[in-house]
């Protein structure tokens, strides 16, 4: 009886709710106005009218898509990324379906067509250069990312892909999610395979080569584990680099400004900036 009750939580959405937890009204942020971000609206390939911020740096050395974690939306996430607008870099970061003011709702297939479309329409954008765009991608936006790289046409114009805490499976992580919950515990395995696995980072990291890939996994990520990323390491074809970071928590290997500075520099080395 416990396992058809959670089948059917899981069935009637419960497979969305752990994934998807958008905000719908932008949050207000004064910080992130000082960088008088430009509002920018595009389509998926199904239709939707999605959302984004552009900001530009004053003297930009390249631009950089920004694809975010699960929970709220671009009104908040943006301020994990402000810092790169200071060092010089353009930030194009969107909202999928159902976040912000973004239409629709939010489904595995549909982030994955919301990423491909903002790669597109990044590159139709004035003040950016194509030969200098990377894309970046946090937690659940390293997923869309990978899969968004691997698979886009303009893949060979993307300079560098950087994934920050990003798990290597849909269905393993919730497997993991899953077991950590006591009534679900004794159903992990069974229940994980509810969950569609056919946008996995792990089955479509090997195609984004010869794209150079940064991995970088917190050691302590209390939400994503770290072998995940080395499930990812693994599963990348060269030019690859997985760099293990220390700061606590999930999402926080920004935190450290030592890591901050190697991430310019690699980001200035993948657009042959001499400075």
């Amino acid at each position: 009886m416990l396992f058809l009750a959670c089948g059917l939580f899981i069935l009637l959405g419960g497979c969305t709710g752990l994934f998807f937890h958008p905000r719908k009204g932008l949050s207000e942020n004064p910080v992130a106005q000082r960088f008088a971000p430009r509002d920018v609206s595009f389509a998926s390939s199904d239709g939707l009218t999605l959302h984004g911020w552009f900001l530009a740096a004053r003297e930009p050395q390249g631009t950089i898509l920004f694809l975010h974690g699960n929970a709220e939306n671009l009104s908040t996430h943006v301020n994990g990324v402000l810092w790169l607008v200071r060092e010089g870099f353009n930030v194009f970061i969107v909202d999928y379906r159902g976040y912000g003011r973004s239409e629709g709702v939010a489904t595995v297939e549909g982030v994955h067509r919301d990423g491909a479309a903002a790669l597109e329409r990044l590159f139709s954008m004035p003040g950016v250069d194509p030969e200098r765009v990377a894309v970046l991608g946090q937690s659940l936006g390293g997923a869309v990312a990978i899969h968004t790289v691997a698979t886009s046409p303009l893949k060979g114009q993307v300079k560098a892909l950087i994934v920050e805490s990003t798990f290597s499976g849909y269905r393993l992580i919730a497997r993991e999610k899953l077991g950590s919950f006591f009534l679900a515990w004794p159903f992990q395995y069974p229940l994980s395979w509810l969950f569609d696995d056919s946008y996995s980072p792990v089955r479509w990291i090997g195609g984004v080569a010869p794209v150079p890939i940064l991995i970088l996994q917190g050691a302590e990520d209390p939400i994503v584990p770290a072998r995940h990323g080395q499930l990812l390491f693994e599963a990348a074809r060269p030019p690859r680099e997985l760099w293990e970071t220390a700061p606590a928590g999930h999402i926080s290997s920004f935190a450290d400004p030592g890591v901050r500075a190697r991430m310019v520099r690699y980001l200035r080395e993948r657009f042959s900036l001499s400075r």
